[in-house]
């Protein structure tokens, strides 16, 4: 009646094997690092990189506890803070030469003190939210009037084109403030432009001067219209500041929206603003420009002159390229950017996809710079590197663009990913900052640890007061149901914020809600005249509809959070959610298997220590 067959008990010590294994990791805490990272969009990761720190930190004899590499970066454990700082300076003076043009960044973060052999196993703490490891917060406001006045010049300009293409005069475009007016010489062609401009400009809203003035159309763009141009800005802004950060490397980056024109980003671990500051400011800006190859500009270079109106730059391959300052298009005019092949010689291409204006400017550009060689640039922080420098073989229309020259399936992945990346749509200021440093977070582990272990303590100490020997099987139930909740977390790659340790000391009090029913229940069933090996049986079964009914309304409420909340309420939701589900495997499965250990092989039980039972009168 009261014995599990083998298969539930091997099941049970499967889960708190794995619950140890994947827990483990959390015990071992967290070591000052030094972190080093490309800093610039063009510059790739080494191979030899850790052989060339390993050299700097021996020339300076500082000695580290573990160096760890991967596609983005190289992370260096250190003893202490000081080793640490130490480290920063001797790391950055080898890769950095030029201070004020650093190639590389080096900043300071955090890793865990975890053993080799559990990382190599896949065991790897859980994640820490930024009130407790400590790193940087940042609010950032975006320049949305910046955007608009950029789209408003953009729009200006097409529709410039645009009249020139339908053969329609005017007498200028002039920009005032969020309006541009367009002046003609009489009315008729006035009316024409109108029809026209209306057909292809369905986002502007336009107005004809009254009777009498002089004729022409003031455009201004219609509400709906702006409304969905300052969402696509802020929607580009995140996804750049995603694609920067994510080079990096930081654990679980926090990037979100706040308001309409605001952008929360937290950095958990990181605990250097500066390089933080840095790191945001990444932002690479396409440019396509024209090589300098007429007669006059090849004289200029052969004298050792830089050729006016050119800039020098150094390509691929260490050579120098002399290349115009006129700008031909930006990286607003891609869509996309895709690795490929080439269909006839089968060499690797990047193909590029370019809206409607950007395919009708590389079409006239093309078709009379057959034979020239068009430079594809980054722009990062003033400083523009060539990507690559093709020529051109014929007109290019359609908005497909391939570009090739000799790449590697590698080197053709890294420069469309590098493409994708584009620009901020508009400047981001940072209106707020703040760091929290690593001795706070743990200042908070600690206090949120030691409130979870005083409930815990609490607890286990009533139940055993209250219900004896059941009291305290609940009890190790409960401590399995918070170890079974910390892998899970752990095994998930979860974030633990401070929110999430209240949801944890939540749980604790839900989950020895189902042993008090259970308990509860044997001692109804004992009144009623029950023996000891059926109180148990029937007590369990008709315990479990009533904890089944509790926790899934409770775990709808979880979900829900889930589902809608954002920020510190989901952080707090998801462990809630975890710890239903681990609670109600621990108090019913977990501690009836003791309950059967402990009484199931008896044969005779004349009593059961539950504590006090009020039993009727006769």
């Amino acid at each position: 009646m009261n014995r599990y067959p083998i298969w539930k008990y091997v099941t049970i010590a499967v889960a708190l094997v794995l619950s140890i294994f994947f827990t483990l990791p959390n015990f071992f805490g967290e070591a000052p690092a030094v972190q080093i990272s490309s800093g610039k969009a063009t510059v790739k990761m080494d191979p030899a990189m850790a052989e060339r720190i390993e050299t700097a930190l021996k020339a300076d004899g500082i000695p580290w506890t573990g160096m760890f590499s991967d596609a983005n970066s190289v992370k260096v454990r250190l003893a202490d803070p000081d080793t640490q700082l130490r480290a920063k300076d001797a790391i950055s003076r080898t890769l950095n030469p030029d201070p004020s043009d650093p190639t590389w960044i080096v900043a300071l973060n955090l890793l865990s003190n975890s053993p080799a052999w559990l990382t190599k196993l896949g065991a790897l703490p859980m994640y820490l939210g930024l009130d407790l490891r400590g790193g940087v917060h940042f609010l950032l406001e975006v320049d949305m009037k910046s955007a608009m006045s950029k789209r408003l010049d953009s729009t200006a300009a097409d529709v410039r084109t645009l009249l020139r293409e339908k053969n329609i005069r005017h007498s200028g475009i002039d920009r005032s403030g969020t309006t541009f007016e367009v002046t003609f010489r009489d009315a008729a062609t006035r009316d024409s432009a109108h029809q026209v401009i209306a057909s292809n400009q369905p986002d502007l809203a336009l107005t004809d001067s009254p009777e009498g003035a002089a004729p022409r159309i003031t455009a201004v763009f219609l509400p709906a219209a702006e409304n969905k141009l300052q969402e696509s800005a802020l929607r580009q802004n995140i996804t750049t500041l995603k694609n920067r950060i994510n080079e990096l490397g930081v654990s679980e980056p926090v990037i979100q929206q706040q308001g309409l024109d605001r952008v929360v980003v937290q950095l958990p671990g990181v605990q250097d603003t500066a390089k933080a500051k840095d790191i945001l400011g990444r932002t690479a800006t396409l440019e396509v420009r024209m090589v300098c190859e007429s007669p006059e500009e090849q004289a200029a270079i052969t004298a050792g002159a830089v050729p006016f109106g050119c800039e020098r730059y150094t390509e691929r391959g260490g050579g120098p390229l002399f290349i115009r300052k006129q700008v031909i298009l930006t990286g607003e005019n891609l869509n996309d950017a895709q690795p490929g092949f080439d269909p006839q010689t089968q060499e690797p291409v990047v193909q590029l996809a370019l809206d409607p204006k950007g395919a009708r400017i590389f079409r006239d550009v093309t078709r009379v710079s057959i034979g020239k060689r068009m430079a594809i640039l980054l722009i990062e922080k003033g400083k523009g590197e060539v990507v690559t420098a093709p020529v051109i073989r014929s007109e290019i229309g359609g908005g497909r663009v391939q570009i090739s020259g000799r790449m590697t399936t590698e080197e053709a992945a890294d420069t469309a990913l590098l493409l994708r990346a584009g620009s901020l749509a508009a400047p981001m200021e940072i209106i707020e900052e703040r760091t929290i440093g690593p001795s706070l977070g743990a200042d908070n582990i600690r206090k949120g640890f030691h409130s979870t272990i005083y409930g815990f303590a609490t607890i286990a100490i009533f139940m055993s007061l209250y219900y004896m020997l059941f009291g305290i099987f609940s009890s190790l139930a409960l401590a399995f149901n918070v170890l079974m909740l910390f892998g899970l977390l752990s095994m998930l790659q979860a974030t633990l914020t401070l929110p999430g340790i209240a949801a944890i000391a939540l749980t604790l009090g839900m989950a020895i809600d189902s042993n008090v029913l259970i308990n509860e229940r044997i001692r109804e069933e004992l009144r009623g005249g029950a023996t000891p090996q059926l109180a148990i049986a029937t007590g369990y079964e008709r315990a479990w509809g009533t904890i089944l009914d509790s926790n899934i309304t409770t775990l709808i409420a979880g979900l829900a959070l889930l589902a809608f909340g954002s920020g510190p309420v989901r952080g707090f939701a998801v462990v809630h959610v975890l710890g239903i589900l681990t609670s109600m495997f621990s108090a019913v499965v977990f501690s009836r298997g003791l309950v059967n250990l402990w009484y199931g092989s008896r044969k005779k039980v004349q009593t059961l220590a539950i504590g006090q039972i009020w039993k009727p009168q006769d």
